[in-house]
């Protein structure tokens, strides 16, 4: 993921202060290559923010939906419980999506000291769902190289502070697997601090 678009979804976590379109853990009919971008506007709505990323040489458009409230229970004191969903669409059906949440209920913080242990040509897909956990979302080709595979995506994002004084953190896993389910790629990012 570039940092470009890393950077889109910290803010729009950021800034979701009141309620916007409500963001929810993926279903899990969402399908690669066949599910459209007016599907989702149908399920969820308008999007907070709509975009345009490029990635591997291919145009993607991007949709955003937040949700922040002072109300929320958040995974740890001091955060703002947040949820952030991003959409990804290549010919307009969807090339990936992923999911970020510091509320309690369904927060997705991972323990980033375990990504070493996923090995190239040697972790499939079990072992990195018993070390890492369920990931949030999936990303397909062009958000990845390979236009035969698929990788299991992981995101937590967490904001903390005053209005005038905000705190940021986050935390991207993207782990790409073969035809035989064999970890072929690992790429991990945190940006900011707890």
């Amino acid at each position: 993921m570039t940092s470009r678009l890393t950077a889109r979804l910290a803010l729009a976590l950021s800034i979701a202060i009141v309620g916007c379109a409500g963001a929810q853990p993926p279903k899990d009919d969402l399908a690669l290559g066949r599910t459209s971008r007016q599907e989702i506007l149908q399920r969820l709505g308008s999007p907070y923010r709509e975009d345009t990323v490029t990635k591997n040489g291919k145009q993607l458009k991007t949709m955003t939906y937040a949700f922040a409230t002072t109300g929320g229970t958040p995974v740890r004191a001091g955060v703002s419980a947040t949820r952030g969903q991003g959409f990804y669409f290549f010919d307009d059906k969807l090339a990936g999506y992923d999911f970020s949440s510091s509320w309690k209920e369904d927060q997705t913080d991972f323990d980033g000291a375990k990504v070493p242990q996923i090995k190239k040509g040697v972790t499939t897909r079990d072992e990195v769902l018993r070390l890492i956990g369920r990931p949030g979302g999936k990303y397909g080709y062009p958000l990845i190289s390979d236009p035969n595979a698929q990788a299991d995506v992981y995101l937590y994002a967490e904001s903390s502070g005053s209005p005038f004084n905000v705190k940021f953190y986050q935390k991207h896993l993207v782990v790409t697997y073969d035809n035989r389910g064999v970890v072929s790629n690992v790429e991990y990012q945190e940006i900011g601090q707890k």
